[in-house]
C-alpha cells in the first residue's frame, strides 16, 4: 500500500510548486509514528508541522502505531498546543490493521482537526484530561461524557469508538488503510479550506471509482533518531546493557583496549540512554550490576563456582523485574528477548568467558612467573582439576604429573599455563622419568670417571 501511493505521488506536482498560476498544491503529507511516544517522536511531530507549513501542504496525517506514552504530562500539554494551533490541518489515523494508540498522547485526538481509525486497531488509557494552555487561551483535551470514562483507564475497539464518537472519520468498516484516510479528508472544511485529495471517476463499464488526486509525501525518522528511538525499546535496551556489560567484564581480565572492550561501552551508552527515558526499576539495575560483579568474581579464576550461580539467580531477577509497565502495556521483554539475554550470559561465563580468558593470557610472557615455586593451599579438590590460593588469589589449577590433591593440601606451582597454574604437593609427588633418568646418570658419572 505505501508502494502504491508512493507511486501516487509520482504523478503530482513536487513538494511546494503549482502545475500553474490558479492550481494549487494538493500535496498531503504523512508522518509514520511508531513505537512508544518519547521525546524523538514529539519532536518530529512538530518538525512535520512546520515542514508541511514551509511545504505548502493541504493537511498533515499521523499515522499512529503506539502502545504507551513515555514522556512527561507537560511534554504532552505541550504537544497538545502545537497541534491545536498548527498552521495547516492535523489528522491522526491510528493503523494499519492491529495498531495501538495508548498513554496520555492518545488525548491528541481531542484537538486534531480529523481522525480515522484502522479496523483491530484499540485506542485508551488516556489517563486523567491535561490542562494545557495556548496562545488563544485553555484547550479541552478531554472526551465527552462516556467516552472519557471508557478511555481514561480502558482501551476500546472499531466498535465502542464508533458508538462513543471518538473518530471524526470511521463507519462499519473503520479506515482501513492510510490510503482511505487520504480519501475521506476530500471535501472536508478543515481550518476554513477545503481539503481535495480524490477525484470520482467513472469508468468504461459504468461502474466509478475514487482515484488519488493529491500527492501524499510519507517522512519517518532520520537514521541518528531512529537510533535513538529504538534503543528507547525495552528488549533492546535490555541486549545491549546485558551485551556491553559482558563484554566490558571479558577486557577488563585482558591486556589492553581492544574492539570488545570498544563495542562494550558503545553497547552500554546505548543502553543507559534507553534506560534514562522507559520507566526502570532501580533497584532491579543494581541487582543487575551486582550480577556482573558476581560473574567477575569466577572470572578471575577461570572456571564457573558458586558466584556464578549468583550471577546466574542476579540476572533472571533483574530481567524480569527491569521495566516498570504502563497502562495497558507490559514493558518487559518478550520470551524470546528474555531467553537470548539470560541464556547468553549463562553460557557466556559458563563456557564462553573462560575458555576466551585463557586464550588471550596464554603466552609466555604474562607477569605472573613469581608464582612459580610459590607455595599454596588446596581449596578444592584438583583431581585433575579445581581451585587453589596462591598468595590473596584463588586461581585455577590442575595437577602437575597427574598427581591428585585434596581440599586444604598445601601445593607448590610447578608452572603456568595461561591462567591456569599446574600444581604438585609438596611431598609424594609423581617424578618424571626423564627426571629420574637425568638424576641417575649424574649419580653415575663420577664413578664412571
Amino acid at each position: 500500500m505505501l508502494a502504491s501511493l508512493a507511486a501516487l505521488s509520482l504523478f503530482g506536482s513536487p513538494a511546494g510548486a503549482q502545475s500553474d498560476d490558479t492550481e494549487p498544491d494538493l500535496s498531503v503529507d504523512v508522518l509514520q509514528v511508531s513505537g512508544l511516544f518519547d521525546d524523538i517522536l514529539v519532536d518530529s511531530v512538530n518538525d512535520a508541522i512546520e515542514r508541511a507549513d514551509d511545504d505548502g501542504a493541504q493537511a498533515l496525517i499521523l499515522q499512529i502505531n503506539s502502545r504507551g506514552t513515555v514522556v512527561s504530562d507537560d511534554v504532552i500539554e505541550q504537544l497538545l498546543v502545537d497541534v491545536a494551533e498548527a498552521p495547516v490541518p492535523v489528522a491522526i489515523w491510528v493503523g494499519p490493521n492491529g495498531a495501538r494508540l495508548y498513554g496520555t498522547a492518545a488525548q491528541l485526538l481531542t484537538v486534531v482537526d480529523a481522525s480515522g481509525m484502522a479496523p483491530g486497531a484499540r485506542v485508551g488509557y488516556a489517563g486523567v484530561p491535561l490542562t494545557p494552555t495556548g496562545a488563544s487561551g485553555p484547550i479541552d483535551a478531554g472526551f465527552d461524557g462516556a467516552a472519557q470514562d471508557a478511555l481514561r483507564n480502558g482501551s476500546l475497539g472499531l466498535s465502542e469508538a464508533r458508538a462513543l464518537d471518538i473518530f471524526t472519520e470511521i463507519n462499519d468498516e473503520g479506515v482501513p488503510t492510510i490510503t482511505s484516510m487520504v480519501q475521506v479528508l476530500d471535501g472536508r472544511e478543515l481550518d476554513g479550506n477545503v481539503v481535495e485529495t480524490t477525484e470520482f471517476v467513472v469508468l468504461e463499464n459504468g461502474q466509478g471509482r475514487n482515484d488519488t488526486t493529491a500527492t501524499v509525501r510519507f517522512a519517518k525518522l532520520d537514521l541518528v533518531q531512529q537510533l535513538f528511538h529504538t534503543v528507547a525499546s525495552p528488549p533492546v535496551a535490555y541486549l545491549f546493557l546485558l551485551t556491553g556489560l559482558a563484554l566490558l567484564i571479558f577486557e577488563f581480565y585482558t591486556a589492553g583496549v581492544g574492539l570488545a572492550g570498544v563495542i562494550g561501552a558503545v553497547c552500554v551508552v546505548l543502553a543507559c540512554t534507553g534506560l534514562a527515558v522507559l520507566p526502570t526499576r532501580t533497584w532491579a539495575l543494581v541487582v543487575l550490576i551486582g550480577a556482573m560483579v558476581a560473574f567477575a568474581i569466577d572470572v578471575q579464576v577461570g572456571i564457573p563456582r558458586f558466584w556464578t550461580g549468583v550471577g546466574i539467580v542476579g540476572t533472571i531477577i533483574s530481567s524480569l523485574f527491569l521495566f516498570e509497565s504502563l497502562p495497558g502495556n507490559s514493558l518487559r521483554p518478550s520470551w524470546i528477548a528474555l531467553l537470548t539475554g539470560i541464556g547468553g550470559i549463562t553460557l557466556t561465563f559458563i563456557v564462553g568467558m573462560p575458555n576466551m580468558v585463557r586464550t588471550r593470557f596464554a603466552t609466555p610472557t604474562i607477569g605472573r612467573e613469581w608464582m612459580i615455586g610459590e607455595e599454596g593451599k588446596v581449596i578444592t579438590d584438583v583431581d585433575p582439576d579445581g581451585v587453589v590460593e596462591v598468595g590473596e588469589g584463588r586461581w585455577r589449577a590442575r595437577t602437575n604429573r597427574a598427581t591428585p590433591v585434596v581440599a586444604g593440601d598445601v601445593v607448590r606451582v610447578a608452572a603456568i599455563d595461561g591462567v591456569t597454574l599446574e600444581v604438585e604437593p609438596l611431598e609424594g609427588a609423581a617424578k618424571d622419568y626423564r627426571e629420574m633418568r637425568k638424576k641417575d646418570d649424574a649419580e653415575s658419572a663420577p664413578a664412571e670417571s
